[in-house]
């Protein structure tokens, strides 16, 4: 009985470790099972929505197209959803290879996750960040009720197995594969027994998915913050008064301040290298992507005048010959061949360009706030390292400039790699049109070409017979010139009418004999402070160059108005002499009658002046009353002697005179010099 009741502990002890292990293989086998499971949940998911995917792309997308529906947006609905089933089709492919694996199976997967990682944060943060948009658009589209009728047509036609009744049920598809992907993983690595050789593999394909989705989510705040900024407000004067608020200047002004800190050296800049050469290139692209909108512009404008024909239809009025037949052509160039060339310009040049320039606007706009916000982040460190702490307010601020600055560090360089890469297509296309149009140009000019009377002479004897009648037309003109001076002689040799005498003493009182000149042929002026004289008119040289330096352009005085006139069109003037002799013009000043002042200049040898007009006499030209007692009163017409043609200042606005014994001074533009001769052919101004 001893025995038999020392024997029975034993056997239990016994049975107790047989129920552990089964439990064990139990647990293992359960484990297994599920880890088996959850794989086959993953392959057979991944192929289900690869499968969605297709039907959303290849039978929605395209039945949706087809209508041609204009209100309807495809790709704000859609977006990137091509690169997204381009990167499942691969990854289901490579996911359902993994099969054959036995024992490695697991870590096949995770090695997958690994590779694919990068390739499906790349396109899903894209479609995440516009899911919202696409979201707003299906909400729009249910209140038209004809748009919404032409949607659920589709989705009846192409998925009717699926019973959808929105489109939002098959965009939504993509946001939620890729959140899963970390909870499918998951789910495999809790029935994988920690001493499994894949454990750490699939541990790391957990973390690296779950990063994915972390970086999608801060992908997409980044853009939410962005898109605040990137949209240009055009508002009117009123508009931008009524946002004005004491904070909102306050912020202003601290920013001004600070940028002025900036450029003073006062407070150092926060430099940021990488951002900084990022933007020099985008900011080059823009004054590009200007520069050339403008020339393009005019090199069409300029072209279309080039090509005009009215000049040939309203000078050359020749119905025949080579005027008529190069007639022809310029209207040919102008009306068929310029139009086409104008479209095709239009459709790959202008087009493109100005979508460019609209791309542009966005980033400018995010890297015109980048500065303010900026400002703002350095403000608000300084104040933290004063404080030791910041605002809500203020940690918000910080955020959203480190935000629109990593998303510029991290999209620039794409926008700017793409932007340069259509600038260059344009430009390709641009010179490609020119070559075309050069073509064509030519191949009309070559069918001109045979039909002119010399088109097939050689190409030497061509430009020797041109040289010639070159010469010859150049010999008859010269013989025409110089028969034309035989008929027609000199101005110089014709006497002068009285007006005429009457502006040349006017011109030899105020410059002198020595200054005169006289035009030789007609002078039309084509620029500004140009004269316009005729033929045979005198003038006074007033200053040998222009304002430039020019000499071929001199600075006359015509009597009146002044202005330039060429110098090869003025001659020395030779005057008449007069045919009443004894008649002479005296000087105004001489010596002895000069009156000097304790200011006067010293005195120079007076030229000789010629007897060639008649005896004159000075009378005032209008009245005139003393103001004081250093000036003398004035009568429309009476004799006055001049004393001196200045003040004594030297001013020339005022003369002394001497009229009825009293001396004193008038205004010069008051006196009139006249001739005394008979008969007169005027009378004095009243």
């Amino acid at each position: 009985m001893a025995s038999a009741r020392g024997a029975a502990p034993d056997a239990e002890d016994t049975d107790e470790p047989e129920e552990s292990v089964y439990d064990e293989v139990v647990t293992c086998e359960k484990m297994e099972l599920s880890q088996q499971l959850a794989v086959e949940e993953l392959i057979t998911t991944e192929a289900s929505y690869v499968h969605n995917l297709q039907l959303c792309v290849l039978d929605i997308r395209a039945h949706l197209q087809k209508k041609q529906l204009p209100d309807l947006d495809l790709e704000g609905l859609f977006s990137n959803t091509d690169d997204i089933l381009h990167v499942s089709r691969r990854f289901l492919k490579a996911l359902e290879a993994t099969a054959t694996q036995k024992h490695e199976q697991l870590l096949c997967i995770s090695t997958l996750f690994q590779e694919f990682k990068e390739e499906m944060e790349t396109v899903y943060k894209i479609y995440c960040a516009s899911y919202e948009q696409a979201l707003l658009l299906v909400e729009s589209y249910h209140k038209d009720p004809k748009l919404q009728e032409e949607i659920l047509e589709t989705l009846n036609a192409t998925v009717p197995h699926t019973g959808a009744s929105d489109l939002s049920f098959f965009l939504v598809m993509p946001v939620q594969r890729v959140t899963k992907y970390p909870l499918l993983l998951g789910k495999i690595l809790e029935n994988t027994p920690t001493s499994s050789s894949a454990y750490s593999a699939l541990q790391a394909a957990v973390h690296a998915m779950a990063q994915v989705n972390t970086n999608i989510n801060e992908y997409k705040r980044r853009r939410e913050v962005a898109t605040r900024y990137t949209k240009a407000e055009h508002l009117t004067l009123r508009e931008r008064l009524a946002r004005l608020t004491a904070h909102s200047i306050a912020k202003k002004t601290t920013r001004l301040s600070r940028l002025l800190m900036h450029e003073a050296g006062i407070v150092a800049k926060t430099e940021d290298k990488e951002y900084n050469d990022l933007e020099e290139k985008f900011q080059c692209l823009v004054s590009s992507v200007a520069m050339l909108k403008e020339n393009v512009a005019s090199y069409l404008g300029h072209l279309e005048a080039f090509l005009l024909p009215t000049p040939h239809k309203c000078e050359l009025q020749i119905d025949e010959g080579p005027a008529r037949q190069y007639r022809c052509f310029a209207e040919r160039l102008h009306c068929a061949v310029f139009p086409e060339f104008k479209k095709r310009l239009d459709r790959l040049v202008c087009q493109p360009l100005c979508s460019l320039s609209d791309m542009l606007v966005g980033p400018q706009q995010l890297v015109k706030k980048r500065l303010d916000k900026l400002l703002d982040y350095e403000e608000i460190q300084d104040r933290k390292s004063e404080m030791g702490s910041v605002t809500y307010d203020e940690e918000a601020a910080m955020n959203t400039y480190l935000a629109i600055n990593a998303l510029l560090v991290a999209e620039l360089p794409r926008f700017n790699q793409v932007a340069l890469q259509l600038l260059g297509q344009i430009l390709c296309s641009l010179s490609a049109l020119q070559r075309d149009l050069a073509a064509q140009v030519l191949q009309q000019a070559e069918k001109e070409l045979e039909q002119m009377p010399h088109g097939h002479m050689p190409l030497p004897s061509f430009w020797k017979m041109v040289e010639d009648t070159l010469q010859q037309s150049g010999t008859q003109l010269h013989a025409f010139c110089q028969t034309f001076e035989t008929v027609m002689p000199s101005p110089a040799t014709q006497p002068l009418n009285p007006a005429e005498e009457r502006k040349v003493l006017s011109l030899v009182s105020k410059h002198g004999p020595d200054k005169l000149y006289q035009v030789t042929s007609n002078i039309s002026g084509s620029k500004d402070l140009d004269l316009t004289l005729q033929r045979g008119q005198i003038v006074a040289l007033l200053q040998s160059v222009d304002t430039k330096g020019n000499t071929n352009r001199w600075l006359v005085d015509a009597g009146g108005p002044r202005g330039f006139v060429p110098a090869g069109k003025l001659q020395p003037y030779c005057p008449v002499q007069s045919q009443q002799p004894g008649m002479q013009m005296p000087a105004l000043e001489t010596s002895t009658e000069r009156r000097r002042h304790s200011y006067a200049f010293p005195e120079a040898p007076r030229p000789q002046v010629a007897t060639f007009t008649p005896a004159f006499q000075v009378v005032a030209g209008f009245s005139f009353t003393a103001r004081s007692p250093q000036e003398v009163s004035l009568q429309a017409g009476q004799p006055v002697v001049v004393l001196e043609p200045h003040d004594k200042k030297g001013s020339k606005e005022w003369s002394l005179v001497e009229v009825n014994s009293q001396r004193g001074y008038v205004p010069s533009s008051y006196l009139v010099t006249i001739p005394v001769q008979e008969p007169l052919g005027w009378s004095l101004p009243v």
